[in-house]
């Protein structure tokens, strides 16, 4: 679509805003909801009303930015246009979404989740600056290897990529914070989202990812917050954890890249936890020994891999691993891809899962089950992954095989629920 508003000399670039509205009863899509955009700056002024298709996405608006390079140094202002949207859909409460972020040259992704009608929680969701940009308290060091004890200090025997997260917002002890039940993959998104800029390198982007999701499974191994008495998995404090938002907007870049390597973390020889990877922005706080975002964006632009920047931080002896097992899907991706003339119970599973998908999400073409991938199955994939923001080859790889999954399993347990 246009340009959200005209170019001027602060917003010169341009990213793409791509809304998806579902019910929070099913997370089944919305079809016909109301998106109204306005500006930060001038929020009685709409700019945009866009309604949402058949799966409850509105179509890729283009949203004037301010230049690129804001985000790739330092002391720049504000790197990011800053939205409010207003959604409407009969039948369920309306929801004011305030703080969108759109970078330029990225995809911003604003999921919104509607209930019905009568339903008495808070309908605005206000989104604070990027942590880059706002204020927010440095991270209390920490060692990065927890002690195990005979007392059960750590409980687990092997790393396990968990299903769901329990996120407190706020600090451990403020008890009257909310606590969020959060998909691992979600989550390791939304503080990506939050911590980093998506305009990055893309070998930034995947070694501060890396530390993230090692940080936050050391967090799940070694049940840091049960063993002091708490109910949650991780905060949402900078001073203890990272920063997660509720209901922030998310970036295409960032989430192809979780979806690719969700099962990986950190680990040194011979210590069994995932490492515990502190870093700071390395500009208005330094942190020696640990990781500089900032400095890891530098190191990108040089060309480090994203091994090479995390050992420059972290040290050579620092290595990536693969958790050995993944809750909460019904079966695990075969090591290989699957495409046409591939055969067997794994092709049935997908092909299974992708008509109940089909079900709920109807652009995807209905299958019939034979345990045989035909150009049928490639098209429905290819449906699915341009839904879903995945490269659309038709081919199941990894990332595939475990977003059909996700969705499958989210699109049956809820409607079991309801």
């Amino acid at each position: 679509m246009s340009l959200l508003r005209s170019f001027s000399s602060d917003t010169p670039d341009s990213g793409f805003l791509l809304t998806t509205v579902l019910s929070a009863q099913n997370n089944y899509p919305i079809d016909g909801a109301s998106v109204s955009i306005a500006d930060e700056s001038d929020p009685d002024t709409i700019l945009e009303e866009l309604s949402t298709n058949s799966v409850g996405q509105t179509p890729d608006l283009s949203v004037a930015t301010p230049p690129i390079d804001y985000s790739l140094k330092p002391d720049e202002p504000r790197p990011y246009s800053a939205l409010i949207l207003t959604i409407n859909a009969p039948g369920f409460e309306p929801l004011t979404i305030r703080g969108t972020e759109v970078l330029p040259d990225q995809t911003a992704i604003q999921m919104a989740r509607l209930r019905p009608i009568g339903s008495s929680l808070n309908n605005l969701i206000e989104i604070p600056e990027h942590t880059l940009y706002g204020t927010y308290p440095p991270k209390n060091p920490e060692a990065e290897v927890k002690p195990s004890y005979e007392s059960g200090e750590v409980v687990l025997s092997r790393v396990v990529i968990p299903e769901t997260i329990v996120v407190h917002d706020g600090t451990p002890s403020d008890r009257t914070a909310p606590d969020y039940y959060v998909p691992y993959r979600d989550y390791i998104k939304n503080v990506a989202s939050s911590e980093i800029y998506a305009t990055w390198p893309e070998s930034a982007l995947v070694s501060n990812i890396l530390a993230i999701m090692s940080f936050t499974l050391n967090r799940v191994y070694t049940e840091w917050y049960r063993n002091q008495g708490y109910d949650f998995t991780i905060t949402s404090s900078t001073a203890y954890d990272h920063k997660w938002i509720y209901g922030r907007n998310i970036f295409d870049s960032i989430s192809i890249i979780v979806d690719e390597i969700f099962d990986q973390y950190l680990s040194r020889p011979d210590v069994r936890q995932p490492i515990l990877t502190q870093y700071c922005d390395g500009k208005r706080v330094s942190c020696p020994n640990w990781m500089s975002q900032w400095g890891s964006a530098s190191l990108g632009e040089q060309g480090y891999s994203p091994i090479e920047i995390l050992r420059y931080y972290y040290g050579d002896d620092l290595y990536i691993n693969t958790a050995q097992q993944i809750a909460g899907i019904p079966a695990s991706w075969p090591r290989y891809d699957l495409t046409v003339g591939s055969s067997g119970p794994k092709v049935q599973q997908l092909q299974e899962q992708l008509l109940e998908i089909s079900k709920v999400y109807t652009t995807i073409p209905p299958l019939t089950p034979t345990g045989y991938y035909d150009e049928a199955t490639a098209e429905a994939v290819r449906a699915f992954q341009n839904i879903f923001g995945l490269p659309q080859t038709g081919v199941v790889d990894f990332a595939t095989w475990y977003k059909i999954s996700y969705i499958y399993v989210g699109i049956t347990r809820m409607g079991e629920l309801n």
